[in-house]
């Protein structure tokens, strides 16, 4: 049953919130031309080495879907100015399901469940997984700003897999993606980790005692009036008896399948939500004190915060965008971009990587001064 009622974005014309249409128009036209060359079918994309993982290592172990071609969502002010493609259709959204995550996290602590971030997982996590001599002095801040250092096999993938891991192809760290390295102390080395994320999953289902899909559509999804249609998905073989139930534990991508599937539409619910510090028609969902820590940068990776990247100056992935500016992004290329100086949510999906960046420029040109 549904406490709340699905909601429709105000449709307005962009020109009433001091966007030139022509200018944005163009922009919506250089993301469609410029869809992603990566295989509609996700299912042979991952099996052809997209992640460039060795069989049956890198195996896919999780539901996977084709894809569409891309669609994307502006709002700007609250209101709905722009779509393209079929925003209504659930499509895998890969990482951006960390993002997801880390609003799972803001209830935990919201809810005192998980009362200190900076307190040892293992104080709350009694499965073994955080009890070895590496692992026991891991933080749940250490996980969302994925400096954990985590080592161990999570769902057959060991944490060396994404060692060396470059998502934006600037890392100071010198090796091949997948080869073993000495692990250093929890916070002191910055990764991009799945294996680790799914870990954090993990232990936040723990730490709930129940699913983080119930969790998120009840605490999050339902009252911000998102659809039924989406879903959050793990693998073959991370079901769990946890309080007499058998749940599953979701993965926070869809590196080996799985993870978030969501509309356009509904995203930008979440992008807005965001842009509000976590406030939705006046009532908190999220603590504005959350959305802010999410939001701080890791002081390794000044481009990363709780599972949200960040526009630093000189790493950020947008040149000349605000600096305040934050998103969510995922393999595609697709993104959530929160934009607080221009009261803007950008939502774009299955875009040349590459092209990203100049797509939003595109859009923030449109915008008049």
């Amino acid at each position: 049953m549904r406490y709340f009622e699905m909601q429709s974005f105000n449709v307005i014309d962009p020109k009433n919130v001091g966007i030139q249409e022509k200018l944005l128009s163009k922009a919506i036209d250089f993301a469609i031309e410029n869809e992603s060359t990566m295989d509609r079918d996700i299912g042979a994309a991952l099996e052809q080495g997209h992640f460039e993982e060795p069989l049956p290592i890198g195996k896919t172990i999780g539901p996977v879907k084709t894809r569409k071609s891309g669609s994307g969502v502006i709002l700007c002010r609250g209101q709905l100015i722009k779509t393209w493609g079929d925003v209504d259709y659930v499509d895998m959204t890969f990482s951006i399901s960390k993002s997801y995550l880390s609003l799972c996290m803001g209830i935990a602590v919201k809810d005192g469940i998980i009362p200190d971030i900076n307190a040892p997982v293992k104080n709350i996590v009694k499965d073994g997984s955080f009890d070895t001599e590496q692992n026991k002095g891991i933080t749940w801040a250490h996980m969302l700003q994925l400096t954990s250092e985590w080592e161990g096999t999570l769902w057959d993938k060991p944490d060396w897999i994404d060692h060396y891991r470059d998502v934006l192809g600037n890392s100071s760290h010198v090796g091949k993606k997948g080869s073993k390295r000495k692990l250093q102390p929890p916070g002191t080395y910055w990764e991009y980790n799945d294996v680790r994320v799914n870990q954090l999953s993990l232990a936040l289902m723990y730490a709930f005692g129940r699913s983080l899909p119930e969790v998120l559509k009840e605490r999050i999804m339902d009252p911000i009036g998102a659809t039924d249609t989406w879903e959050w998905h793990g693998y073959d073989n991370s079901w769990l008896e946890v309080n007499g139930q058998k749940i599953q534990s979701v993965s926070g991508g869809a590196h080996w399948g799985g993870g978030l599937w969501i509309s356009s539409l509904d995203h930008a619910r979440v992008g807005q939500l965001m842009l509000n510090k976590g406030s939705w028609n006046g009532r908190e969902i999220i603590p504005k004190k959350w959305v802010v820590e999410c939001l701080t940068p890791c002081p390794l990776a000044p481009f990363y915060g709780y599972l949200w990247w960040l526009n630093d100056p000189q790493n950020g992935m947008f040149p000349g965008a605000p600096s305040s500016a934050y998103f969510a992004m995922g393999v595609g290329t697709q993104i959530i971009y929160v934009d607080p100086e221009n009261d803007l949510v950008i939502v774009a999906r299955w875009i040349e990587k590459e092209k990203t960046a100049e797509f939003v420029r595109m859009v923030l040109a449109s915008i008049e001064n």
